[in-house]
């Protein structure tokens, strides 16, 4: 005889689904291997139920985040994570069964977080660096996460979980949530996409007028929400000091992101506040200052700009290979690099700059 493990955390989520959904059957996928016992899937499953309002979808929720079972880690506030993902995807009228893609983008995200131990909150947002869903022509090349708006935080036997909900978002939705902040930019344009609905279909929110200028407006009024930023083409050569010749300090970065890190700047810099760039082996910290400078120390660069240097940087970083300097930062230079963007199996599919 065996002891049936009780799966209070899984019966809390099915216990907030019912009140949305009443008796309906969701479609639900789940694991047989355990991800422990090396199977291929860390999430222990997966839901999709119908939806109506405020037009017909499929309403995701995982299982798997959280601790469904027993309690076995030692924060007693929140259960595993502290939060499920949920996603919403507009649904065709004559649609049984969801896409199985949502299925493997879910998967993959766990095994995001289960591998690098990066977890995410409402306001966060990731670069797919391709079309959410592969394959599809689609616009939508990254996720923002808000708080579900029908799945309000809970407390279970095993602590707290939140549900957040992935958004798909177009390149330049990610870049003026990154000159602003995600919340912002999704409540401007929550009108056209109720509930946070994902459509591989629709074009950019910035295309409406009235959406765009309230993004421009907040991002002028705040600045940038985005302190930090990791970068993975950063790198950092010290100058050299010769008889006859002085080479300059070199501060490397990516042509994919040398534009948004210009336009951060303006908006932290400006506004008395810090950016850091976080690479694989290096820190930068932009910080505001009455003079320009560079200061190296043992953990990190800092490099101190003031208005002047802050407008000329800007203006130089864009995503095209380049080396310059800019006479407010004397004794220090930028080195913009080209870019490739792989697929799945390594495979250069862009090369940006």
């Amino acid at each position: 005889m065996t002891e049936e493990v009780a799966s209070v955390g899984w019966d809390a989520i099915d216990t907030e689904m019912e009140k949305l959904y009443g008796e309906q059957e969701p479609k639900h996928y789940g694991t047989y291997l355990p991800y422990a016992l090396g199977g291929p899937d860390p999430l222990d499953g997966i839901s999709a139920y119908k939806a109506e309002t405020p037009s017909p979808h499929w309403h995701f929720v995982t299982y798997g985040f959280s601790e469904l079972y027993e309690k076995e880690s030692d924060n007693t506030e929140d259960s595993g994570y502290g939060f499920e993902l949920t996603f919403r995807l507009t649904r065709g009228a004559d649609e049984e069964e969801p896409p199985a893609w949502v299925l493997n983008l879910l998967q993959n995200m766990g095994r995001y977080i289960f591998n690098s131990g990066n977890v995410f909150r409402a306001g966060d947002y990731l670069d797919a660096n391709g079309p959410i869903c592969l394959g599809a022509e689609t616009e939508l090349t990254a996720l923002a996460f808000v708080h579900d708006p029908d799945l309000a935080e809970i407390e279970t036997p095993n602590g707290r979980v939140q549900f957040l909900q992935m958004v798909g978002i177009t390149g330049d939705e990610l870049e003026a949530m990154q000159t602003w902040n995600t919340l912002g930019v999704l409540t401007a344009g929550l009108s056209y996409i109720p509930k946070y609905l994902t459509d591989l279909e629709r074009t950019s929110l910035l295309k409406i007028a009235a959406v765009s200028e309230a993004i421009q407006h907040g991002a002028e009024e705040e600045g940038s929400n985005t302190g930090l930023l990791y970068v993975s083409q950063l790198a950092w050569e010290p100058g050299k000091k010769g008889w006859f010749t002085k080479t300059p300090s070199t501060l490397q970065l990516g042509a994919k992101q040398a534009e948004i890190i210009g336009k951060l700047l303006r908006g932290r810099i400006r506004k008395g506040n810090r950016l850091r760039l976080i690479g694989s082996h290096i820190q930068v910290v932009f910080e505001p200052g009455e003079k320009a400078g560079c200061i190296v120390e043992e953990d990190e660069i800092r490099i101190v700009l003031n208005e002047s240097a802050t407008v000329e940087l800007s203006l130089q970083l864009l995503p095209k290979e380049s080396k310059f300097e800019i006479p407010s930062l004397a004794g220090t230079a930028f080195h913009i690099v080209k870019t490739n963007i792989t697929d799945n199996e390594g495979n250069v599919v862009q090369v940006i700059g």
